[in-house]
């Protein structure tokens, strides 16, 4: 629902029926490009309100009422879409964006949220992961959608509504499904007083009985990590929120994973899901129907290389390790994009073929699309999604969920101002996103500490380390100082006897790993 919802309204709108209808044809480029970005950016704007409802929804009536009613405000809002016409003017396509995004921004906070409660600690990544490879199948569809559209259907009305219309059927299925195939949260219900629903659901989603160790074993935990929660931030609607706020080593960790979106969208990727067809003219493609193909490629490659992401790459290469890669590759991807526009100048010789040196800035274009989606594609979601204690989770998965949607909002809102102002042929643009992924590199290495296979529970003392770029393995060779000396003193052992034998065991182990 939301891959598709991001990814078709960029070419939807660049059919020449669509312009025909609304009488954009007409229009100056300065013109067109401001009506573009509200047709975009209003969509955004209710993505960020909708986030934050999203946190009241899911704290007060469960993570899956919250879910539906999600779905259900995205339906009406994509139903008002369908009401545009020639007569009746943008109002409805407006109307419409801001209330599917009020229904999409709360889905966004409350989906990988629900996804971590439910999922069993070894394979959370993946599973958080999976939530953005369903976010880029949507947008696979999304990208071809209007190629199909272009090629199957005569321009007129239908040919444009069509993808409009198409809204409706993930957002459907997601509205019909929740009632049926969706248990609340067990956490949750634990956590409200609901006992016998909550081990119920556990149950059903682990496929085990009552009785089963497991289980027990796991509902342990969530009645400690509850208790904990109770005594450590209290009991009420903002005891989370007011201790995030007045816990500073909590509140700046929040300000370096949420900031990892603003970086994610300084890559340049919500510039090209929103306006593609005006990025692949840049470069030099020319005609509707091609320009679609292209971007239909662009989906294709992000996909495919998000499911290598997910399955492959997350769990086994670390957190900021692959982000390093991404902006590495992605910098000089788009560094060499810059240097082609600047010295061909491919908008003042259009050509129905692609120059050697077109081509070669298409390739780019694509290996840049790769170290993106194996990269800052996802990644920033798991961060945020394991990066907090479950105190006051809820709060950072809201937050982290409004600064997607803010520099979402940001960069699809300015994109095309950029491609007017920022050099001949927009070729500021691309050095633009260049220096935004330079800038990445010195602010993962110095802020973000790995995360991988740092349990939830450690994660204050992973994020207190001094020395970020040796801080997980440093954190993991304390982890297993500790477990080793647990196994030689039995169950009797519980932490180091004095303050002063707790430091001399930590610097034994730094001096070891050194």
């Amino acid at each position: 629902m939301i891959g598709y919802d991001s990814a078709f309204i960029g070419t939807s709108i660049a059919l020449p029926s669509f312009k025909n209808e609304f009488g954009l044809l007409t229009k100056t480029p300065k013109e067109f490009a401001a009506i573009s970005s509200n047709i975009v950016s209003t969509y955004q704007g209710g993505c960020f309100f909708g986030a934050l409802l999203g946190y009241p929804a899911g704290q007060l009536l469960g993570r899956k009422m919250g879910l539906l009613l999600s779905a259900l405000v995205f339906c009406l809002g994509a139903g008002v879409m369908l009401a545009a016409d020639g007569a009746r003017g943008l109002g409805p396509i407006y109307g419409g964006r801001i209330v599917a995004g009020l229904g999409i921004g709360a889905a966004s906070n409350l989906t990988p949220l629900y996804i971590s409660e439910i999922s069993p600690p070894a394979i959370r990544g993946q599973l958080v992961g999976a939530y953005e490879i369903g976010w880029q199948i949507g947008g696979l569809v999304g990208f071809w959608i209007n190629y199909g559209v272009s090629k199957h259907i005569a321009p007129g009305t239908t040919q444009w509504l069509t993808p409009f219309a198409v809204q409706l059927i993930p957002g459907g299925l997601f509205a019909l499904g929740i009632p049926f195939f969706i248990k609340e949260s067990p956490r949750w219900l634990l956590n409200q007083g609901k006992r016998e629903a909550g081990i119920a659901n556990l149950c059903y989603i682990r496929n085990l009985s009552p009785e089963d160790p497991y289980i027990v074993n796991e509902v342990n935990e969530i009645d400690i990590q509850a208790e904990h929660d109770r005594t450590a931030v209290g009991t009420g609607f903002f005891a989370p929120l007011r201790h995030l706020l007045t816990n500073g080593p909590i509140f700046r960790r929040m300000l370096i994973t949420s900031n990892l979106f603003l970086l994610q969208n300084g890559t340049g990727i919500n510039a090209i899901n929103y306006y593609s067809p005006t990025i692949f003219k840049s470069i030099g493609v020319t005609g509707t129907n091609t320009s679609l193909l292209t971007t239909g490629v662009f989906g294709v490659i992000k996909t495919v290389l998000g499911l290598v992401w997910c399955f492959f790459i997350i769990d086994h290469f670390g957190r900021r390790n692959i982000l390093l890669v991404g902006a590495t590759g992605g910098a000089l991807s788009m560094l060499a994009i810059a240097i082609y526009i600047k010295v061909d100048q491919p908008q003042l010789n259009p050509t129905t073929s692609l120059p050697p040196a077109g081509k070669a800035a298409m390739f780019f274009f694509y290996l840049w699309t790769a170290f993106y989606a194996a990269s800052f594609n996802g990644t920033p979601w798991v961060v945020n999604s394991e990066a907090f204690p479950g105190t006051v989770r809820q709060v950072t998965q809201c937050i982290a969920a409004c600064s997607n949607w803010l520099w979402n909002f940001v960069i699809s809102r300015a994109t095309p101002t950029m491609f007017l102002r920022m050099g001949s042929g927009g070729w500021g643009v691309y050095l633009f996103f260049c220096l935004m992924q330079l800038a990445a590199i010195p602010y993962i290495c110095l802020l973000l500490p790995e995360t991988r296979h740092i349990p939830l529970e450690e994660m204050d003392r992973l994020f207190a380390q001094k020395n970020v770029w040796r801080a997980n393995q440093i954190v993991m060779a304390e982890l297993k100082r500790e477990h080793e000396l647990g196994a030689k003193r039995g169950v009797e052992y519980r932490e180091p006897e004095t303050e002063t034998s707790s430091k001399n065991e930590v610097e034994d182990v730094k001096e070891a790993e050194v």
